[in-house]
């Protein structure tokens, strides 16, 4: 399986993502600049973390536009797995690939520290080698990461079973504990917290791998036919 990491000005997590992948998943990686004109030869798009030009107008508002947007959008509704963590999951919110939108962490400082999650869905091409109700340890590190929606769009996450994590204590105001949705078809993620930095248990933990894991699991499931 062939994973793309998004590499826009300002991004900051993507040597993070790329050593989750190939060092700790064993799968092949290659960075993309933001000005690609293609992703067709990747199985997999993965947006990191960072401050993606700046953030400058609000996070994740100018590299929606980002020329590899386009084929982001184009891979999303090829049914390709698209992961948007933290400044990724911005990006994505600005690109109309999720729905909702990030507001100042309550607390209006940068918060860092490892956060307890709790998996709301487990039938996920993310969460698939996780248990549904499990709690797992992933850090945080944001200054925007208080997800709002309205009510009508809140109910329809719920109801259609798209929010994936929350959070057990609240570590930002994120309306409804979110932590991560995603989209309808079930092939984009938006989270906050980082479980590239939750690879290795010489980093604290390792609960993090388990998403990459389930991605592998669903798309060799779906791509290769036993001899």
């Amino acid at each position: 399986m062939k994973f793309a990491v998004i590499v826009f000005p300002g991004s900051n997590c993507d040597v993070d993502m790329y050593h989750a992948i190939k060092d700790e998943l064993g799968e092949q990686v290659e960075y993309v600049w933001h000005d690609a004109e293609s992703l067709e030869e990747y199985d997999a798009i993965l947006l990191p973390g960072g401050f993606s030009y700046g953030d400058y107008l609000r996070s994740g508002a100018i590299a929606r536009f980002s020329n590899v947007m386009k084929e982001v959008v184009k891979a999303a509704e090829a049914g390709k797995p698209v992961l948007g963590i933290c400044n990724g999951f911005q990006i994505l919110l600005e690109a109309g690939l999720l729905p909702g939108a990030m507001r100042r962490n309550e607390s209006l400082s940068f918060i860092c520290k490892p956060v307890e999650l709790k998996v709301e869905n487990n039938q996920t091409m993310f969460s698939s080698a996780l248990t549904e109700g499990e709690t797992i340890m992933i850090p945080v590190a944001h200054g925007e990461g208080n997800y709002y929606c309205d009510e009508e769009t809140l109910a329809k996450l719920k109801a259609t079973n798209q929010i994936v994590f929350t959070y057990g204590q609240n570590p930002n105001g994120s309306l409804a504990d979110i932590a991560g949705i995603v989209n309808e078809k079930g092939n984009v993620l938006g989270m906050m917290p980082h479980p590239e930095r939750a690879v290795d248990e010489l980093l604290g933990g390792a609960d993090g791998l388990k998403l990459f894991q389930s991605i592998v699991k669903t798309w060799r499931d779906a791509h290769v036919v036993n001899a």
